[in-house]
């Protein structure tokens, strides 16, 4: 198979690209511009293209298929020719759906908690030898890539981006998958930008629910009422069962999950996560893998990159970094990191970088979400907001937002490194969230210098 990939260095793109190159395809890619990690990735692979820019000649009759990145425009000259010549034109999820559609097909999806739900899964498989194909939203420990396809494995474990496909396909990433057993962890307005309103963005998860196989399973999240009434409609299609958070207990901040009897120590903790544990757990459960072994299995689980990832400890002090950037993400990782640590004190620090949380309209959505901090601080850059082509918002509007008691906002990553060095961490944790890296900030670096 001749597969060409116009915007190839993409996060998800560059992984899809090595996944089918170890899988045997000829691989071509091109792009006006590619970072790191992706450059040596597809450099290492033989795939990093010779020369920047878009080639029309790289695309002819002899491609058995063109995927299309999110990154590339409408009028890409590349994607013209595609269209003149008839080539078949696929996005991202769709081709994935062409790879694995005669196999079992598990996806995980949601508002929140989709790529720790998802890691959760891939590795209670890994570790109990089971074959399985994947495509996962970071970048696992144990894993060389965050997507694999293969002849060989029955299984393909997707997470469900509710987010578009292409710029040609404005299908919900996650409509694509048709799964066999699913998984939604809540809902959550998100993606404001592409989803202007709260009903539109619910009827993404119903048209989801929609697509399970017949007869399929859907796992979903009980005390979310969307999800509820979605689980309702779905009952005569559809296997459908309700999870919580699994009991646990917490020691001297270490968790363990509590099961017919017997503790078993996680290296996790938090509401969120003991419930995406569960929802786990029944997902392997549905695929023939018993509640104890999942656990056992369970107890070697770090988490996922930037999903409460400890950046640096000692005796006094906890720092974690997690990818958290919309209000219900924000508030769920605040709230567990001071239940976990009693008696800590808590720095928690976010940045404004998507659209959504930089647009004045999607604000107030933030509303105390901070509020389990001892200290709250927010940053934002003006100028990524030019970049973005949102209007300005003031400090003041911001502060007004969030109705957080001494909520700091600061706009330079200067002052931020300032400030964060200035602070006592004595019997005190710092939790760091963002989408981004605060205008340029070495986020692992400053975890080292802190503490």
């Amino acid at each position: 198979m001749k597969i060409h990939f116009i915007a190839i260095g993409g996060s998800a793109m560059h992984n899809l690209a090595i996944a089918l190159h170890k899988k045997g395809f000829e691989v071509t890619g091109s792009d006006d511009e590619v970072f790191e990690p992706s450059k040596s990735r597809l450099q290492e692979y033989g795939l990093l293209p010779r020369q920047m820019g878009w080639h029309e000649d790289a695309i002819n009759e002899q491609l058995d298929a063109v995927i299309l990145g999110m990154h590339a425009r409408k009028d890409n000259p590349e994607l013209l020719r595609a269209q003149e010549l008839g080539l078949k034109i696929y996005s991202y999820p769709e081709y994935l759906y062409e790879q694995t559609k005669d196999k079992q097909r598990i996806v995980i999806g949601g508002s929140h908690g989709k790529t720790s739900t998802t890691a959760m899964v891939m590795h209670v498989l890994k570790t109990l030898g089971k074959d399985f194909d994947y495509m996962v939203g970071a970048q696992l420990e144990g894993f060389d890539t965050m997507v694999k396809l293969t002849e060989a494995a029955p299984v393909a474990i997707f997470e469900g981006d509710e987010y578009l496909s292409s710029p040609i396909d404005l299908t919900p990433k996650f409509h694509w998958y048709k799964p066999h057993i699913a998984m939604l962890t809540g809902v959550a307005w998100d993606h404001m930008n592409v989803f202007p309103t709260w009903d539109n963005y619910v009827s993404q998860f119903t048209r989801f629910a929609d697509s399970i196989e017949k007869q399929g399973t859907l796992i979903y999240y009980a005390d979310d009422e969307v999800l509820k009434a979605i689980a309702n409609t779905q009952k005569q299609r559809l296997e459908v069962h309700p999870y919580g958070a699994l009991e646990r207990e917490t020691i001297a901040g270490k968790t363990s999950v509590l099961w017919e009897g017997q503790a078993y120590p996680m290296q996790v903790f938090g509401d969120h996560n003991l419930e995406n544990m569960n929802g786990a757990r029944m997902i392997c459960e549905a695929m023939g893998i018993n509640s104890k072994d999942f656990l056992c299995a369970m107890q070697s689980f770090k988490g996922a990159a930037k999903r409460l990832q400890l950046l640096n400890e000692n005796k006094e002090s906890h720092i974690y970094l997690d990818f958290a950037h919309s209000p219900s993400k924000l508030q769920a990782t605040t709230k567990a990191v001071k239940k976990q640590f009693e008696g800590h004190n808590l720095i928690a620090v976010m940045e404004l970088h998507t659209f959504s949380s930089l647009n004045k309209d999607f604000l107030p959505q933030y509303r105390h979400t901070m509020n389990a901090a001892d200290q709250a601080v927010v940053f934002y850059n003006p100028d990524v907001l030019t970049h973005k082509r949102l209007p300005s918002i003031s400090t003041e509007e911001v502060r007004t937002a969030f109705d957080c008691e001494g909520l700091m906002v600061l706009t330079e990553s200067a002052a931020l490194l300032d400030w964060l060095k200035q602070q006592d961490y004595t019997n005190t944790n710092l939790l760091i969230m963002t989408s981004g890296n605060f205008s340029g900030l070495d986020l692992k670096a400053l975890a080292q210098e802190l503490i």
